[in-house]
């Protein structure tokens, strides 16, 4: 138990804070529904209210909560690395490297077992917080959202760790990241090399710099395509739920593991295997917000004038499940980053003499204690990324537009002459 505490505190800290940004945009859709408005004017207390609206906004969530639990269990790979713990994630890790198929079957196996129990657990939960199945109507239709804002401080975070993130990315690009200088390993920042030099002498800054260029291009490449495909996925619940059920169970570093044993570590083996299972967070809330906008009562209303459904989609469900699906795209890109970067740590993604911030942090962990700046330096970066990102996504629209019932166009009939 003394040696789970630092792994634990490493892989939940940043878990429970993207289901706390998912709920912060969930939350306040519930507490202006009428119900909640009516239940606070006529004495309710607010604990009672706030229980109730959690539970409301709970559903929309927790088909989060697997994508998490498989995200941990793939974590755990690069965390049983660094902190030097025997698991199953080492197991797979040194069965890939090896090319050893049975055991690294054997731990598959396992954890994907594991995340098949969390997915049946979090559907039980689900199914008993939401009752009986949704039907059409079935759910009001909420009031015209606030305007979204965005505080001042949080705007400034956001610009400064976007300026310094372009400081550093230009001040990089004007250095040679591959030349190597003997005589200067291990230099602490000074005026010549501001961000030190690794154990070859190459200068910190030139490798940062071009590194971002690979490290955060793929990652913007990586979500972009798994949040749209898991868009299109998400409006066919029927055909797709078992689908995404089995892919949720694998966690992206198992993926590049496999990927590894059948092709060879690169770059771009591990960005397929990120998207060939981070499409799943993506479907799994496009399925459940498409099921309660469907439920909801403005289109019941909207199909009673006859819109079609084109005019359904392109007017309500698409702007209902677009924008949510863009804050927790946001808030899901450093965590694609840093997967990426676990890869690359652990040997999988890019391969030495090219710059990658995992592959920095990789090369420089043995000289932590001697030489910290090496392993600083990328760290900040991803750290500095992590918080653009997450304050991005705090500006983004938090909910759909005004839901209201709209009248689709006439389609042109030609005149009758009597």
């Amino acid at each position: 138990p003394a040696s789970m505490v630092l792994p634990a505190l490493a892989l939940g800290i940043p878990s429970g804070a993207m289901i706390g940004g998912l709920l912060d945009q969930a939350l306040p859709a519930a507490f202006r529904e009428p119900w909640s408005r009516t239940w606070h004017a006529v004495g309710f207390p607010p604990g009672h209210v706030a229980r109730h609206a959690l539970r409301r906004a709970l559903p929309g969530v927790l088909p989060q909560l697997l994508p998490t639990v498989v995200a941990l269990v793939g974590g755990a790979v690069a965390v049983e690395q660094i902190f030097n713990v025997p698991g199953l994630g080492r197991l797979a890790l040194d069965a890939a490297v090896a090319q050893d198929l049975p055991p690294l079957q054997t731990a598959t196996l396992t954890l994907v077992l594991l995340g098949t129990g969390a997915g049946l657990l979090v559907q039980a939960l689900r199914r008993a917080l939401l009752g009986r199945p949704l039907r059409d109507g079935a759910l009001p239709t909420l009031p015209p959202p606030p305007e979204a804002t965005t505080g001042r401080a949080r705007r400034l975070l956001a610009a400064g760790c976007a300026l310094v993130l372009v400081a550093l990315v230009v001040a990089g690009l004007l250095r040679d990241p591959l030349h190597v200088d003997t005589a200067a390993r291990l230099l602490p920042p000074g005026p010549a090399h501001p961000l030190g030099t690794d154990s070859l002498g190459r200068d910190l800054l030139a490798r940062l710099g071009h590194g971002a260029l690979r490290t955060a291009g793929v990652a913007l490449a990586v979500t972009l395509v798994s949040a749209l495909t898991g868009l299109l996925l998400g409006f066919l619940p029927r055909l797709t739920a078992g689908l995404t059920e089995v892919v949720a169970t694998i966690p992206a570093v198992l993926a590049g593991l496999l990927v590894t044993a059948a092709a060879g570590p690169s770059v771009w083996g591990a960005a397929c295997a990120v998207c060939a299972v981070g499409w799943t967070p993506y479907a799994a809330q496009s399925a459940a917000l498409y099921e309660q906008e469907r439920a909801s009562g403005h289109i019941a209303a909207t199909r009673s004038l006859g819109a079609g459904r084109l005019h359904l989609l392109r007017r309500h469900l698409l702007p209902a499940l677009t924008r949510p699906l863009l804050r927790n795209a946001l808030l899901r890109l450093p965590t694609t980053v840093l997967v990426l970067a676990s890869l690359g740590f652990l040997g999988l993604g890019e391969q030495p003499p090219t710059p990658e911030w995992g592959r920095l942090l990789s090369e420089n962990q043995p000289y932590a204690e001697l030489a910290p700046w090496t392993v600083l330096a990328p760290a900040a970066a991803l750290v500095l990324l992590s918080v653009l990102a997450v304050s991005t996504s705090a500006a983004a629209p938090q909910s759909a537009p005004t839901a209201r019932p709209s009248v689709p166009k006439p389609s042109p009939t030609p005149e009758r002459h009597h």
